[in-house]
């Protein structure tokens, strides 16, 4: 049987044969999206991107070293460039909470009403508490993770090393480093959920502008798929645009043709396949999951993020507390989510999926999930031009 011809220029600029790139998911135990996941989406004829925000330098070249092991295609790496990350909160004594000099635990960062809410949550859930978190020395607490620009001037020069198709940043602006991307032959994606910013990331000279939609799982906005993708693809034309958010089949692909975007950028339908690198569990809690079981939260990273619903997230909501900035609210998070996992639940860990999770039924390997994905948009678009829509200009 010959291969689905399915083709848009995107596919030329990226060197790939199918329009569809795998979101680039770096959530969880070092990330969803790695090597496995990446290679077997590159290797059907798409564009795997690996999920590297959660990863050191020397963790990003293990993991490049091992797609190359399994696939000679083209891959890329993702990021996040949040331009708005925390400084630590001064106490109401002036001190910052801490002990004068010494090292000072991470908690020590926080509000007292964010760690009594952290203490509660363990209470109230019956966790058991995880050992305390090692301490930091006073130096380093300007920003809550401890340098986070440092960090990711430390992944930056870790994918420029590694040479790699296409460097992709899920959040912030990728301006500062895309020359030096462009002069190691590295093509530059950025993701956006705004038309503000598209337009802020193309000027900034980005290849690709991905228009992400508030159906989408993880770091989402405000704003629809349907009226966020022509609204970037007029803005920033010629830039070529790639739809996110709500697709998760074919006619999700062919709606995205035809509403202006080159490609579509996915994440939820692949997080539920055998290469990805999400606990069975919460697999299955997408696999079972309605379009109505997902919910837009601070709770786990200070910025609104799509998961799939849980207790941890309802009692979160409940408590009535704003969400601290990006860094400072993973602190929160991750001391209850840390609990969580040793004690057995990780059902109240992140879960990131998109409304689209009603349409996944089961797990299954990442290729089958490209294929059909292909081969239904190409069926929709084949039956348009046949003849079920009438036309007369």
């Amino acid at each position: 049987m010959s291969r689905t011809v399915l083709r848009t220029p995107l596919c030329d600029l990226l060197g790939i044969e199918y329009p569809v790139i795998l979101a680039g998911m770096g959530a969880g135990s070092g990330g969803s999206a790695l090597a496995e996941l990446v290679a077997a989406v590159s290797e059907a004829g798409g564009l795997g991107v690996l999920g590297a925000a959660g990863l050191s330098p020397a963790q990003i070249h293990e993991q490049c070293a091992k797609v190359r092991s399994l696939t000679k295609k083209p891959f890329g790496v993702d990021i996040l460039l949040p331009g708005n990350t925390a400084e630590a909160p001064p106490a109401a004594n002036g001190s910052g909470g801490a002990p004068e000099g010494g090292p000072r635990s991470p908690l020590d960062l926080l509000p007292p009403q964010y760690k009594e809410w952290v203490d509660n949550a363990i209470e109230h859930f019956g966790l058991q508490p995880p050992p305390p978190p090692p301490p930091s020395p006073p130096a380093r607490d300007q920003a809550a993770t401890g340098d986070r620009r440092s960090r990711e001037l430390q992944q930056v020069e870790a994918i420029l090393e590694e040479r790699v198709a296409v460097f992709a940043s899920g959040l912030g602006n990728p301006a500062p480093y895309v020359q030096r991307f462009h002069d190691v032959g590295t093509k530059v994606i950025a993701l956006v959920g705004n038309v503000k910013n598209a337009r802020r990331v193309a000027e900034g000279g980005a290849d690709v502008v991905v228009a992400q939609g508030y159906e989408a799982g993880g770091h989402t906005g405000r704003v629809g798929t349907f009226a966020l993708v022509p609204q970037v693809v007029d803005a920033v034309a010629p830039t070529p645009v790639v739809a996110a958010g709500g697709i998760g089949d074919g006619r999700g692909v062919a709606a995205a043709i035809a509403l202006g975007a080159q490609g579509v950028w996915v994440g939820t339908a692949f997080l539920a396949t055998y290469e990805a690198n999400v606990l069975p569990e919460l697999k299955e809690r997408i696999v079972n999951a309605t379009e109505e079981d997902t919910r837009v939260t601070r709770l786990y990273s200070g910025k609104t993020m799509r998961n799939i619903n849980n207790p941890l997230i309802e009692y979160w909501e409940e408590s009535g507390l704003p969400a601290l900035p990006m860094g400072l609210q993973g602190i929160v998070s991750g001391r209850v989510t840390a609990a969580a996992r040793a004690s057995g639940h990780p059902e109240l860990t992140m879960n990131p999926a998109g409304q689209i999770a009603g349409m996944i039924k089961r797990v299954r390997p990442a290729r089958e999930v490209l294929e059909e994905m292909v081969d239904g948009a190409a069926r929709v678009l084949a039956e348009l031009a046949a003849s079920r829509v009438t036309v007369s200009v």
